[in-house]
């Protein structure tokens, strides 16, 4: 077998025109999304609801765990990077995901029993560090099955999306509904279950990734053990830091400046014009979306309680669990994406597809429309019509599709190889600077600050209503200078990674 075909995956054969191997990434991350989002739909309610957190406390703690989720990206993509290649990342991520979601099946008796509280505090440990060896990874090996300027890119990223939306739907659905029916634990077990099955579908098709994702060097079993502890160490610094949310947004502003600020020196002074253009382009979508996230993530949080508390969930005779409701925005992505996909392949093939920049500016318009369409329904009677979350949720997703997958594709387009994981990981961490972001907006809406219930549903509008405007003007202004942006991005003169030996070294080795 020639190491040249690897780069573009002929030599395992395609599947609907893509490397098969796109499609094992599909399917783990798929079951691996099953599990975090079965997880989340739950998380605010069993804040609220079996340890008795306040609304503000609960948004808090929501929003510095999700913040953390994507914080850790960071660390796994740099190791990754530097030694364990990102298959064994992704695998040994998978591993720590599946612990910690089994460990959610502890619930204790509830309330604020401080040895229940603990294992829980565990359990959200386990999940963050593992999501950060797993999520920045995956995505960069689908960026590694395909030369930079493949116009199957975006696509690529679009069809991966949908596995990740799939398994949110399904898990959104099934742990959602088996977790406030039955219990936390049957929710929250499922969710380990599925986590499970992501991992056996990476671990047996490894064959169809093409060497793609190994270890940059040699890399000897005592330094791989090695950076396995660095793993565990972190798990116990996420223990604590998620008991301390005001850490959280501490070190969330000062790793962010020291992220930044070397990116930029990196860009500066050790890469040629074009690719240093390339990451100040790729520096302007990653600040862009933190707003977007910021926003965007009141879905699990806020959202979640407006929709358990102030909406009429009743359907075709059914009182629908506010959980469920967080498979929405994922059906609709499985249902959209490949709308959208086809859409951006056809304007593309015109000459007419809006630029990345272009995109975003369009996302942050449709995210702060839909705000304004709740708050618009909120007004026609005392419970808010359930329509209305389909609408924000449908405008929401829309405007995602315009961002997430992709901003994932011009990350790893714009990054030169050596710095791939960095910037996915940089990327995710905007996405934690917007979660954190995300669970002070959630705490300004708690409804127990305001008397009366009908006194919290309008706090809760009022601040709806407030950032739907600032969502809006902020992306008018995104689309003016997004010309500028693409200039910065030098797609002309965008060029392919060395194919062959020195790209793949790792293709060639035979198997482990």
């Amino acid at each position: 077998m020639a190491t040249a075909e690897l780069p573009h995956g002929d030599s395992a054969g395609t599947f609907l025109g893509h490397p098969k191997g796109l499609f094992v990434l599909f399917f783990a991350e798929m079951w691996e999304r099953f599990s975090y989002y079965g997880m989340r739909a739950l998380l605010i309610f069993y804040l609220t609801q079996h340890w008795l957190f306040s609304d503000s406390q609960a948004g808090v703690i929501y929003g510095a765990y999700t913040a953390l989720v994507y914080i850790t990206p960071v660390l796994g993509g740099y190791l990754a990077d530097k030694y364990l290649g990102q298959r064994k990342a992704v695998t040994y991520g998978a591993v720590l995901l599946t612990f910690g979601h089994f460990l959610m099946g502890f619930e204790g008796s509830g309330g604020q029993d401080p040895a229940a509280l603990n294992i829980f505090w565990l359990a959200l440990a386990f999940i963050i560090v593992g999501s950060g060896f797993l999520k920045a990874n995956i995505s960069v090996i689908v960026g590694q099955l395909y030369p930079r300027t493949d116009v199957r890119r975006d696509g690529a990223y679009t069809i991966f999306y949908m596995g990740i939306n799939l398994g949110a739907a399904i898990g959104s659905i099934l742990c959602g509904y088996l977790g406030q029916t039955y219990g936390w634990a049957y929710g929250f077990g499922a969710a380990g279950f599925g986590m499970l099955l992501g991992l056996v579908v990476f671990t047996v098709f490894k064959p169809l990734l093409l060497g793609r994702g190994e270890p940059p060097k040699a890399l000897a079993k005592g330094t791989e053990w090695g950076l396995y502890a660095v793993g565990v160490l972190a798990v116990g610094v996420c223990w604590w830091l998620v008991q301390n949310q005001s850490v959280v947004g501490t070190l969330l502003g000062l790793c962010g400046a020291v992220l930044v600020a070397y990116v930029l020196f990196t860009a500066v002074v050790k890469l040629e014009p074009h690719d240093r253009d390339r990451i100040f382009a790729a520096m302007f979508l990653i600040l862009g979306s933190i707003l977007f996230w910021a926003l965007f993530e009141q879905a699990g949080s806020s959202l979640n309680l407006y929709t358990d508390r102030h909406v009429d969930r009743t359907i075709f005779g059914f009182d629908v669990p506010a959980s469920v409701f967080q498979s929405v925005n994922a059906i609709y992505i499985v249902l959209l994406a490949p709308l959208f996909a086809g859409l951006w392949t056809w304007l593309g093939r015109k000459g007419l597809e809006p630029s990345a920049p272009a995109k975003f500016g369009l996302a942050l318009m449709q995210l702060g429309f839909g705000f304004l369409v709740l708050v618009a329904g909120a007004a026609t009677g005392n419970l808010t019509p359930v329509l209305f979350i389909f609408l924000i949720y449908l405008f929401h997703t829309t405007g995602e599709l315009c961002l997430s997958p992709v901003g994932l594709s011009a990350m790893n387009r714009l990054a030169p190889a050596h710095m791939a994981s960095l910037i996915m990981g940089t990327w995710f961490f905007a996405s934690a600077t917007g979660n954190f972001a995300a669970g002070l907006i959630a705490a300004a809406t708690g409804s127990e600050a305001a008397s009366g219930e009908g006194a919290g549903k309008e706090v809760v509008l009022g601040v709806y209503s407030q950032i739907g405007w600032i969502a809006i003007a902020v992306g008018v202004g995104v689309l003016v200078v997004s010309p500028l942006i693409k200039k910065l991005m030098h797609l002309d003169t965008l060029k392919d990674d060395e194919p062959a030996e020195e790209a793949y070294p790792a293709a060639a080795r035979p198997a482990e």
